[in-house]
């Protein structure tokens, strides 16, 4: 499959890292010299200089034999002349953008995207990808990380082991003998910063990260059995009026059970635009970081802070201060993957990274196939894959027992019809199963054969 992405920034990059370690023809065009040089030398892919709106440098791209063009530059009107262009002139046959303006994106003008207007397959709303990240987080407060699979029959949820976890130092295989009708795997466990797909034998300590793929029904007792009961949350403190934080709040309002929020944004003009826009929400003018203003919002009662300004820094320094001050729960935007390993050492509880999101709703896009939907962890350092096997398949007609996985990846759940089940050694694996599979990013390609998702399924 031959690949242009247009944008050497940070989802760029690592679309192109994922793209081209999966035998496609990919080139990056950006107008920074030096971010095409970065890609070039770390990646297999081909790198051009211009702006990618032009179409000598798209034809210099190849776009006259080009399969799909993705728009992620830092503009959206550059994205959308791009698609446009592509279109037009080149004919590429798929094209997809990401759109940050809410202006883009409001349903009233859907229509401006239909082939004889301006031509976008797919349009990416990074703002809306992150809110909707949000509103997992804040659904399963004990946990650092949450996503759905299966159209919401299971559930991936990150969870750090603390000293009274009753699961710890008991191997994994007789965790599964105790709650043998829990529906629920251990997919996942960073451990020192390192993250590995366990095995049988090993044993869960405190401190682990683990990921946990579970049945919704079970989601209650997962938690408990893990030393992380569910908590009801009715009132939220949320800093920062911009797309995400606006849309968080929307989504808050617009729900039958009832949280009371409360807004904070330092910008007087976005504040006003804010409770324009909300009509439950609290806003409050001011600054985020104000011990007094946060004190105000009554942050030292509140059940959940979500820190969601354009500032990484000011995020972690708003949910510490938060959690000093007596919230029960911080969640902050982290943009920069290297602060990440701060987030527990400085007592934050869950973080939202725009890149992941954004990478993951990308994938989900282009890996057409019989790859339903990817979510991709941490700093793409795994991939949790929902995909339907087909009868060509390696693993078709196979025992999980006897099907050859790679030593980083494992299956989490399988859906057999309407039924999800949970995975056993003599779990025998049939053509139309839907499975779901933890892999770590080097072994995506061989998990990717064992699928036979090839490039004759994009």
């Amino acid at each position: 499959m031959k690949i242009i992405i247009c944008g050497a920034g940070q989802v760029g990059w690592q679309i192109a890292r994922h793209l081209s370690g999966e035998r496609n023809d990919v080139t990056v065009i950006d107008n920074n010299g030096e971010l095409i040089r970065r890609a070039t030398d770390a990646l297999d892919v081909r790198g051009v200089t211009g702006f990618a709106s032009h179409p000598d440098v798209l034809d210099q791209a190849g776009a006259r034999d080009a399969d799909l063009i993705i728009a992620a530059t830092h503009s959206d009107e550059v994205n959308m002349v791009t698609c446009q262009v592509a279109h037009s002139v080149f004919q590429v046959p798929r094209k997809i953008a990401r759109l940050r303006s809410g202006a883009y994106l409001d349903a009233l003008y859907s229509d401006l995207y239909r082939t004889d207007h301006l031509p976008i397959d797919v349009v990416i709303s990074p703002e809306r990808e992150v809110a909707k990240a949000a509103l997992q987080r804040l659904s399963a407060p004990t946990t650092f990380d949450v996503e759905t699979f299966l159209k919401g029959k299971v559930q991936l949820l990150g969870i750090l082991l603390d000293e009274d976890c009753p699961a710890l130092n008991t191997p994994l295989r007789q965790l599964d003998e105790i709650f043998s009708s829990l529906r629920a795997i251990v997919a996942g466990v960073r451990r020192d910063g390192r993250l590995f797909a366990p095995e049988a034998n090993d044993q869960l300590f405190a401190g682990d990260q683990i990921y946990i793929l579970t049945h919704t029904d079970d989601v209650t007792r997962t938690l408990e059995i893990f030393g992380k009961p569910p908590q009801k949350q009715e009132t939220l403190v949320i800093v920062g009026a911009g797309n995400v934080g606006l849309v968080v709040a929307q989504k808050l309002e617009s729900r039958h059970e009832r949280i009371r929020t409360k807004l904070i944004e330092r910008d007087r003009h976005r504040a006003e635009y804010a409770a324009d826009h909300l009509e439950r929400t609290i806003v409050l003018n001011g600054d985020g970081l104000s011990a007094e203003l946060l004190e105000e919002a009554a942050v030292q009662t509140t059940d959940a802070v979500l820190a969601v300004t354009e500032d990484d820094k000011t995020n972690i320094l708003v949910s510490i201060r938060a959690k000093q001050a007596g919230a029960k729960m911080a969640i902050a935007l982290i943009n920069d993957p290297t602060l990440v390993p701060l987030m527990s050492a400085l007592d934050i509880d869950a973080y939202i990274n725009p890149r992941a999101t954004t990478v993951s709703t990308i994938l989900r896009h282009i890996r057409h196939g019989r790859v339903r939907d990817i979510y991709s962890i941490g700093d793409a350092e795994a991939e949790v894959m929902e995909a339907q096997v087909l009868s060509t398949s390696p693993m078709a007609g196979r025992a999980i027992r006897d099907i050859e996985f790679p030593e980083g990846a494992l299956i989490g759940a399988v859906q057999k019809g309407d039924k999800v089940i949970k995975p056993l050694p003599d779990t025998r694996i049939e053509e139309g199963d839907i499975v779901l599979i933890f892999a770590m990013t080097d072994d995506v390609p061989e998990v990717e054969r064992l699928l036979q998702v090839s490039i004759d399924f994009f």
